[in-house]
């Protein structure tokens, strides 16, 4: 008996301080081109990535809705809102990264700021890989789901606030083709 409750005492301690020991990261799957890997997702949230998400899911919605001109409205704002990101408290190494995926992105949005709707999609593929990036080591308050359609371009995927798919790479003309790849909260 006196061994029993030190073997339940010893998994109580263990399971405690695993449990604390991840509370300030959580693990997610991420599929890069079909490749599996383990990324931490930071979750001390920054606002400024908030502001971009907010941007991001904008320009995604007018995608959806087949608005040429909002889309390059939205274009526009998203870049403007990847400069203002403040990443002065994220690590040497999440700088280095973030630095790549904000110029990256940032020149994907403009480009949507200047494009016709078939062109836009096309730069809004690589801008949602760039900000599912950013996502993973910014990380986001909110739950977001990775939306994937196998249809455009060989499979692209996407980001959403909703679990419901609205592709906004065919708009009207294959709104719900797709599917959630994976949860990311």
């Amino acid at each position: 008996m006196k061994y029993l409750k030190t073997i339940t005492i010893l998994a109580v301690a263990f399971t405690s301080l695993t449990a604390m020991s991840c509370k300030d990261e959580k693990k997610v799957q991420a599929n890069t081109e079909g490749e599996k890997q383990e990324m931490a997702m930071n979750t001390d949230q920054d606002g400024k990535a908030e502001a971009i998400l907010a941007d991001y899911f904008n320009l995604k919605d007018v995608l959806v809705a087949d608005d040429n001109a909002k889309a390059k409205e939205f274009g526009a704002t998203l870049a403007k809102s990847l400069g203002n990101l403040d990443i002065s408290k994220y690590s040497e190494s999440q700088k280095t990264q973030l630095k790549e995926i904000i110029k990256d992105a940032a020149k994907h949005a403009e480009h949507i700021s200047e494009s016709d709707i078939k062109h836009q999609r096309e730069h809004f593929k690589t801008l949602s890989k760039d900000i599912t990036e950013m996502v993973a080591i910014t990380g986001t308050s909110n739950t977001l789901y990775e939306q994937y359609c196998p249809m455009y371009d060989g499979g692209t995927a996407w980001l959403s606030t909703k679990e419901e798919v609205r592709n906004p790479y065919y708009g009207s003309q294959m709104l719900k083709c797709g599917k959630v790849q994976r949860e990311i909260n």
